[in-house]
């Protein structure tokens, strides 16, 4: 199984079904079933939890969170290279500072991109997307 990442919206789409989330599913499963980990940019984090928390509140997100916490996801800290890689990707693309934090992952570990974002097309030749 390749290396994946996901943004915030492909963890949104899963987390309240909306278009996409059977894709997302399925590669959690996978992921689960040959031992390996999907992962997430920290910051892409931070957004699902925000967007969590408005949607539906904080004790909502606490209970969400220990949910993603059970699957098959690593959240990837921000390192200096990480963040040096997704500053390149914001100087030459129109994606949030965010987006671009799932870019650089993606692209530092070769990985595939889950997403439903339009935003991403900006570096669609740089990375495969797999779109919602």
């Amino acid at each position: 199984m390749k290396s994946s990442v996901l943004d915030s919206y492909a963890v949104l789409a899963f987390l309240f079904r909306e278009k996409g989330s059977e894709k997302v599913l399925e590669l959690l499963e996978k992921a689960a079933e040959s031992d390996r980990v999907v992962l997430i940019a920290a910051p892409n984090w931070a957004e699902v939890r925000y967007m969590v928390e408005r949607k539906v509140g904080a004790s909502q997100w606490h209970e969400t969170r220990t949910k993603l916490l059970g699957l098959p996801v690593e959240i990837v800290s921000a390192d200096q290279a990480l963040a040096e890689l997704a500053g390149d990707i914001k100087v030459c693309g129109k994606l949030s500072l965010a987006d671009c934090f799932a870019a650089a992952l993606a692209k530092q570990e070769k990985a595939d991109l889950y997403t439903g974002d339009p935003e991403f097309r900006a570096v669609e030749k740089e990375i495969k997307i797999i779109w919602l």
